[in-house]
Parts: C-alpha cells; sequence; structure tokens
C-alpha cells in the first residue's frame, strides 16, 4: 500500500480517536507534542510539527496530524508521518495543501500517534494522542 493511501488511512483513524476513551491508549511511555506554531505558505500548503516518542510496535506507526480553524467541528487531515519506535525522541512534521482553507491566526490542532495491528485488514492502536491550539504564521 502507498504512504499516501497509508496516510488517508491514518487520519480517517485519528478522527475517530476522539470517541475513544483514555484507556484505549498504549504505553505512558508512549508520547507525541505539537508545536505552538504552524506555518502557511502562499502556494496554499499547511505544515504542522512537533515531536514524539514510543517504546515498541509490532506493526507500522503513524503520527497523523488534523487542523480546525472557524468551526470546531470541521477538521482537516494534514499528511503522515512514518515513526521510529525506538525509545528516543524524534521529529515529525506534515505538510498538506489546504486549498485557501487555513489563514494566519490561532487554529486547533490535534495530533494522534496510531499503529495498525493485525493480519489482513489491520486495525488501530492508538498509542498517544496531543490536542492543542497553535498559531498559523506565514512562512
Amino acid at each position: 500500500m502507498a504512504l499516501s493511501h497509508v496516510a488517508g488511512a491514518v487520519v480517517g483513524a485519528a478522527l475517530l480517536l476522539s470517541a475513544a476513551p483514555a484507556s484505549a491508549l498504549s504505553h505512558p511511555y508512549d508520547q507525541v507534542t505539537v508545536d505552538r506554531t504552524g506555518h502557511l505558505t502562499r502556494n496554499g500548503v499547511i505544515t504542522l510539527s512537533g515531536t514524539y516518542r514510543c517504546l515498541r510496535s509490532s506493526g507500522p506507526v503513524f503520527i497523523s496530524s488534523s487542523v480546525s480553524q472557524s468551526d470546531p467541528r470541521v477538521r482537516h487531515g494534514v499528511g503522515g508521518t512514518l515513526a521510529v519506535c525506538d525509545g528516543a525522541k524524534h521529529r515529525w512534521t506534515n505538510s498538506e495543501r489546504s486549498e485557501g482553507a487555513y489563514r494566519r491566526g490561532r487554529a486547533h490542532v490535534e495530533a494522534t500517534m496510531m499503529e495498525l495491528r493485525g493480519i489482513g485488514l489491520p486495525l488501530p492502536h492508538f498509542h498517544a494522542l496531543r490536542r492543542q491550539d497553535v498559531t498559523l504564521v506565514r512562512g
């Protein structure tokens, strides 16, 4: 499966996390953070970033992100990053063409660390979640 298709599945699964109880998350060592500033380019690309740390996994792990701005009920997925679960702290950066959907100023970001587990149709296993307000700037 191509990374772009997997990233789309990750974003979709991350949107389901809103309904997942905190007990559904994995090991307390697993962490994801969101930088306080996101970036918008003149050609319509939004970039979000942060850090993550995970101890171990049995399947591929992804850092997905989504953003909302004027209407908190409307969120858009912003890329996906394949994670390395070796216990070390790593950076993640996700970008997506926003087609002018966002402007400079305050926005709400959700970052999720999710693993695909299983044989056949892999199911999501959530490692960590971070919801945070950020400031979107040009650049």
